[in-house]
């Protein structure tokens, strides 16, 4: 393991976050849903726009930029700031990286935002979007492998046929994020559901069915980063980042690709992110994990270490990952539930936990939070945060 060079544990927090309504059809730009949400993550944390000295963001080319989002805001200089390409697999390096850039003063402020209208407008990686620009895609294509329902169905299956991972599992997650939904009033879907269901809804690319999918949604959300002794002097009652740690590298799809596709970059990432905070699964109260098809968390339960390889459907199916069991997951209803702002709303969502502040979707005693994001399929890269209250 590198040494590593900066110790930025506790050093700084999470002051504020701010959402939009979650809807189909927003009705405005991703411009104008950035600036609302920024300015939604102020006002949580009591911090005016000109406090801030720094933005950052990640998108594929279906969001609006710092570059535009600082003027429309009245920010004319800007001390720092981030537009980093990339999917889900980016969405928590962007908020370690601002971290990284308060804890070595390059800022003081900084508010990370993930804007998008994925249901009424662009979509990346959909089949009917065009061919993205990726060596690997020009052997994909001409088999109709392109979407990422496509892509993960594949992982899947190979998980089904290696460990006995049954589609009745991917059920009981849909039915238990469901269910927490029902309790968050910012969800798109709240209506419980049942495991028959699940089992009656339609196909999109086996094995996946519609509720194993995340919902494309018009949307926004922020949070604000600035150093834990001035959040602590604010308005909300501060969350520390513990650790955060991004990296990756080896496709699944080309070159030297791992053996095992049941193992992700989440399993490479885990020790070096548990080693930064000083913990390990044991010390997680509430995990919000990247759950884009019910197949990732189930693969992430495994790779982050709070079961055995193979043992994530039976964990699930036990009902530990349930508001009531050992590790609460996905407390809003995730991005099959609540709606897709393609990282960010997991890191609100942890945010609120560990305030105390989730309501009838609260985890008593919530005290650390484990937060990921894509974990590393497709684009093989990932990224996760330990959050803390202080």
């Amino acid at each position: 393991m590198p040494k590593r060079l900066l110790d930025f544990r506790d050093v700084t927090a999470i002051a504020g976050v701010g959402y939009t309504p979650f809807t189909k059809n927003s009705g405005v730009s991703t411009l104008t849903l950035a600036c609302r949400a920024v300015l939604a993550a102020l006002d949580d944390a009591g911090l005016p726009p000109d406090a801030v000295d720094g933005l950052a963001t990640h998108r594929v080319g279906d969001s609006a930029p710092p570059s535009l989002v600082a003027p429309a805001l009245g920010l004319p200089d800007l001390a720092w700031h981030l537009d980093q390409f990339g999917g889900g697999s980016v969405s928590h390096a962007v908020v370690g990286q601002a971290a990284l850039a308060v804890a070595t003063g390059m800022a003081e402020t900084v508010v990370c935002y993930r804007a998008i209208n994925a249901r009424s407008e662009f979509r990346m990686g959909g089949t009917g979007r065009g061919v993205p620009v990726s060596p690997e895609v020009q052997y994909q294509a001409p088999y109709g492998y392109v979407a990422p329902p496509q892509q993960y169905a594949m992982y899947a299956r190979a998980h089904m046929l290696r460990y006995g991972t049954k589609e009745e599992h991917f059920g009981r997650l849909a039915v238990t994020q469901r269910a927490n939904a029902a309790k968050n009033p910012r969800a798109l879907m709240r209506t419980p559901i049942t495991l028959d269901d699940y089992l009656a809804a339609r196909w999109i690319a086996e094995p996946f069915r519609l509720l194993d999918c995340c919902l494309e949604t018009d949307g926004a959300c922020a949070v604000v980063v600035t150093t834990a002794e001035r959040a602590r002097d604010l308005r909300r009652h501060p969350v520390l980042i513990s650790a955060a740690a991004w990296g990756g590298g080896t496709s699944h799809l080309s070159g030297t690709a791992p053996a095992d596709p049941t193992v992700t970059a989440a399993a490479a990432l885990a020790p070096r992110l548990y080693a930064q905070a000083g913990l390990g699964p044991r010390d997680v109260d509430v995990a919000e994990i990247y759950d884009c098809f019910t197949y990732s968390v189930i693969v992430q339960l495994e790779d982050y270490g709070f079961c055995a390889k193979g043992e994530g459907g039976p964990y699930v199916d036990s009902g530990a990952t349930a508001m009531d069991g050992e590790l609460p997951v996905n407390t809003h209803g995730g991005f099959l539930s609540e709606g897709y702002v393609h990282g960010v709303n997991h890191i609100a969502e942890a945010v609120a936990q560990l305030r105390g502040e989730a309501g009838e979707r609260q985890v008593p005693g919530a005290e650390v939070a484990l937060s990921t994001a894509q974990p590393g399929y497709i684009l093989p890269a990932t990224s996760a945060l330990i959050l803390r209250r202080s």
